[in-house]
């Protein structure tokens, strides 16, 4: 009960799967369990966040922006990994800060997310990406 979900990004923001996570899930035998999610890269991340209403989404990506500035800022200028590029660096400083792996209890075939809640891949880089999430449901 292992898989792998391939998540194209534009650049940077919060882009949501919980829809191909849900499918997938109903497709297994399984009705309980935990469900483990983990992004396989060190410039972006995973959160359960609200989806209700996409400035959320828009207010997140602004708020990270401006907390971890591209190094051409003049207050990044002590930074020293910067051959990738402007975002790179500060991409891996906000993966840092958000969390790369979840858990997320599963029950009667579904995610236990609340009403407003979905599952994203956070792109902290600049460029498009097709991102990596290996999904794991463990039987309970």
């Amino acid at each position: 009960m292992l898989t792998r979900f391939e998540i194209p990004t534009q650049g940077p923001g919060l882009y949501e799967f919980t829809a191909p996570l849900a499918r997938w899930l109903a497709g297994l035998s399984v009705s309980e369990g935990l469900l483990t999610l983990f992004i396989q890269h060190t410039s972006a991340s995973l959160l359960v966040q609200e989806n209700a209403d996409p400035e959320v989404q828009t207010d997140l990506t602004a708020f990270f922006h401006r907390l971890v500035p591209p190094t051409t800022d003049p207050s990044m200028a002590y930074l020293t990994h910067t051959h990738e590029g402007p975002d790179d660096m500060p991409a891996h400083i906000k993966a840092v800060m958000m969390p790369v792996s979840l858990s997320i209890p599963v029950s009667d075939g579904r995610m236990q997310l609340g009403t407003w809640q979905g599952v994203y891949v956070v792109e902290h880089r600049t460029r498009p990406h097709r991102r990596q999430v290996v999904a794991k449901l463990l039987p309970g």
